[in-house]
């Protein structure tokens, strides 16, 4: 038989005992915080972990609500400083405003003057392209095809639809004729919510004259003097914001009365120099007010 013998065990240090820890008693006088001996200080107790989450959570709605205090101080001041040669889009869609696309007016001949700088322009005459200063339809919008007209005037007769009575459309006609009205330049669309919208810029000899189209020939103080289709009765808009109001721009807001019938009509008259807009919008149930004044802020832009 084999023997086997275990090799001898290789001995090991004796394992000394831990020195032993002497506690931290605090000095007799020394504020909180801090720790005899060590000159450190001492780590503060913590909060229960309730707590911090309600200071979390406090901290989160805080940054909420300045978040929207800062969203709507910026959506006042844009609205009410609208840039007076690059005129931005106004695209944000929350509050129910249209996606413009940026408008820039169309160059003036070298020289030639604003149609109101009463100084060197006291005729008011708009010396840039009038078709160039129709409002563009916003994005996703549908054109109005029958108001492309010829070359970008439209005939006389087409505007003149706009208006409910046979007699009274032949009656606004000859006004028209018999004040001068030189062309009329328009566009019209459609958004995908269905209210249609139309603009209409008729140019006359000076802006003495425009001005006499809308404050006596097609309105008076209280409502306008003819029916746009679509409406019964109108009055004039005590809740249009001056926000939407253009300095040197002339606006008579007009809304269709209560009772509405299968749809709601707002307009808009416009003067500035030679220039006389109507502005159309209308929609199945309610037209909606904010892109009405969003359009009509825009347009009078345009025409300052």
């Amino acid at each position: 038989m084999t023997t086997h013998t275990n090799p001898p065990e290789t001995p090991t240090a004796p394992v000394e005992p831990p020195a032993p820890v002497e506690p931290v008693v605090p000095v007799a006088g020394e504020g909180e915080g801090t720790a005899a001996g060590t000159g450190l200080d001492a780590v503060p107790p913590q909060a229960p972990k309730k707590d911090r989450r309600v200071l979390r959570a406090a901290l989160r709605w805080v940054s909420v609500v300045a978040v929207f205090a800062v969203a709507g101080a910026g959506t006042a001041y844009g609205i009410t400083r609208l840039d007076r040669t690059d005129v931005p889009g106004l695209a944000t869609r929350s509050d129910g405003r249209w996606a413009y696309p940026t408008l820039v007016r169309p160059p003036l001949p070298s020289g030639s003057p604003g149609p109101n700088d009463e100084d060197r322009n006291p005729a008011g005459t708009h010396f840039a392209d009038l078709r160039g200063l129709v409002l563009p339809a916003p994005k996703g919008a549908t054109a109005d095809a029958a108001l492309k007209g010829t070359d970008g005037w439209l005939a006389t007769g087409t505007f003149l639809e706009e208006f409910a009575v046979s007699t009274e459309r032949k009656d606004v006609g000859q006004r028209l004729t018999d004040n001068g009205l030189r062309h009329i330049a328009a566009r019209g669309w459609t958004t995908a919510d269905g209210t249609h919208t139309r603009v209409y810029l008729l140019q006359f000899d000076t802006a003495a004259v425009a001005e006499h189209m809308l404050d006596d020939e097609l309105t008076s103080y209280e409502a306008p003097l003819y029916r746009i289709k679509g409406g019964e009765t109108y009055e004039r808009d005590p809740g249009f914001p001056s926000a939407a109001r253009v300095d040197d721009v002339h606006t008579a807001a007009i809304r269709e009365a209560e009772p509405y019938g299968a749809e709601q009509v707002r307009e808009a008259y416009l003067t500035s120099g030679d220039a006389l807009a109507l502005i159309v919008q209308s929609r199945k149930g309610l037209a909606p007010a904010v892109p009405f004044q969003q359009t009509v802020a825009l347009q009078s832009e345009l025409l300052d």
